[in-house]
């Protein structure tokens, strides 16, 4: 497997590529990788010629320090399970002034109101560091492809966003949420949760599960109140959020429409470890 840190080799790679007319699948990472992640890189398999992974930890999509700092990192471990996939896979695991050549600064956006909504609300700035560096590596990848996981479904939206709004070539692919057996979303955080915590957190997707049984007869507000009452008494997951809106805008739902399509959305705290996840509900 052949593991790069620096843009100008991936440059080299991508423009052979090109050149041959393959088509690049595009992973973005921060590592810790997991099955969902996998699973992202066999579709992208499926899908391409050549499949580059980037590993990287971006430093400015993170609203706290201490988060930054103890966000796993296992580049070894990652590369072996990669190599259980494919031995082609590219990877990318860039340091962080080659992408940011010194200036660890996030541009500014305009994502017409989806970076205000859910995480944008509790997370200042977040949504300006990831599209800042998903946009240099697009731009250092070129991908025909990219595959985004919805677990981070308003990440996902806000991504195709980017493309569009920016003329980015490049197809933006949303890939289902892979769970735990007891229906914890996927993640890497997942790894710093205390045994306790494990055996609690999974009453998050139950809550959504109902929500959306609720949601069929019951108002968006009835639905958010009770998943609220829910969680008051729960002496170790705190709720931060949760919400139903429309997929599109990603605005709070008011009223229920039949054209149009509505997720609910949730972040609770298992200690100090904020987990998100989501679910359709028609």
């Amino acid at each position: 497997m052949k593991v790069f840190s620096e843009k100008k080799e991936i440059n080299t790679l991508v423009d052979a590529y090109k050149a041959e007319r393959q088509t690049i699948g595009f992973v973005p990472t921060m590592g810790a990788l997991h099955k969902g992640h996998l699973a992202l890189i066999e579709k992208a398999i499926q899908d391409n010629d050549a499949v580059i992974v980037s590993i990287f930890v971006n430093p400015t999509q993170f609203n706290n320090a201490e988060d930054l700092e103890k966000y796993p990192r296992t580049l070894d471990e990652d590369i072996m399970l990669l190599e259980t996939l494919s031995k082609d896979i590219l990877v990318y695991a860039p340091t962080v002034d080659d992408i940011y050549e010194g200036k660890t600064t996030s541009e500014h956006f305009d994502f017409d109101g989806l970076e205000f909504e859910m995480e944008g609300k509790f997370r200042h700035g977040h949504f300006d560091g990831v599209a800042t560096v998903v946009k240099r590596f697009f731009e250092i990848i070129k991908p025909d492809n990219a595959y985004f996981g919805e677990k981070d479904f308003q990440q996902l939206q806000i991504i195709k966003k980017l493309a569009e709004k920016y003329d980015i070539p490049v197809n933006i692919i949303g890939c289902k949420i892979h769970r735990e057996t007891s229906g914890l979303a996927m993640s890497s955080r997942n790894t710093r949760l205390k045994p306790e915590y494990i055996k609690v957190a999974p009453v998050i997707y139950k809550r959504l599960k109902t929500a959306k049984t609720f949601f069929g007869t019951k108002s968006a507000n009835w639905v958010t109140k009770w998943v609220e009452n829910q969680f008051k008494n729960n002496e170790l997951l705190k709720l931060e959020y949760f919400t139903i809106a429309e997929v599109d805008t990603l605005k709070p739902l008011k009223r229920k429409s039949k054209n149009k399509t509505y997720r609910a959305f949730i972040a609770v705290y298992a200690d100090d470890i904020r987990l998100i996840d989501n679910i359709a509900l028609n």
